[in-house]
């Protein structure tokens, strides 16, 4: 996939990535780590599902799904805006679901004469709230640093997911990155992804019980992202954009 910038679709899973202008630093200290979830809680929580992610010194990775109108405005970021309250409760949805159910475009008409309505299309407000977040946790940086100028690239790329295998490689690519990067000896002990997480017991706000189901459960999770970083590390230039 050649198109670092394809429309993000209401339903639609991506590899979303960014780093650094220059490849300089994004991420300083653990607590520009917490401020950056803590922008993207507020900016991109109501718009996007979170699978798994990554923070790294000078780049990040994030697995999501974009939200359909429906989902936005049940939501309560949506119930302040004047939409409906009440999504019911769903399955959880499998991988199959998630890569052959998106739809086919991603035009979604806003109400008419609702000055608050979602934009008509849902990837225009997700790209804003990308915008937002990174204007907000670019402006604390620059202040932290003594630094001026843009901190990230211009365009955050993302790659769509174009099959249930691309799916779990994406996952498993995610954590693994910061051993594969050589930024620590194994990637269990990097503390900024979401693997712990998607392990641990405590709440999340992370899509666990889905991420999990996909790969049948913890022992399976676990057995695999193994299985990954064996493989990985075993051949030669094993660094690449999945």
């Amino acid at each position: 996939m050649n198109d670092y910038w394809p429309p993000l679709i209401p339903g639609g899973i991506y590899h979303i990535y960014n780093r650094g202008n220059n490849r300089e630093n994004l991420f300083y200290t653990a607590d520009n780590v917490r401020f950056f979830l803590d922008r993207y809680t507020k900016y991109m929580e109501p718009t996007l599902e979170t699978y798994a992610y990554c923070l790294l010194p000078n780049h990040f990775h994030l697995l999501e799904r974009v939200k359909t109108k429906e989902e936005i405005e049940a939501g309560s970021w949506g119930a302040s805006r004047g939409h409906r309250v009440g999504l019911g409760d769903v399955d959880l949805p499998s991988l199959q679901d998630l890569v052959s159910l998106r739809p086919p475009d991603g035009r979604i008409v806003a109400e008419k004469g609702n000055a608050q309505a979602i934009p008509e299309e849902t990837g225009v407000l997700v790209s804003q709230q990308f915008l937002l977040m990174f204007m907000s946790y670019a402006k604390a940086i620059n202040k932290q640093e003594d630094r001026v100028g843009s901190l990230f690239q211009k365009n955050f790329r993302r790659k769509p997911v174009a099959s249930e295998q691309h799916l779990i490689n994406l996952a498993l690519y995610i954590h693994a990155n910061p051993q594969l990067h050589g930024l620590c000896g194994d990637f269990r002990d990097w503390v900024d992804n979401s693997y712990p997480a998607l392990l641990s017991d405590s709440s999340t706000r992370l899509q666990r019980a889905t991420v999990l189901n996909w790969f049948g459960g913890k022992e399976a999770f676990v057995e695999q992202h193994q299985g990954y970083i064996d493989w990985k590390t075993a051949g030669e230039g094993w660094i690449e954009e999945e």
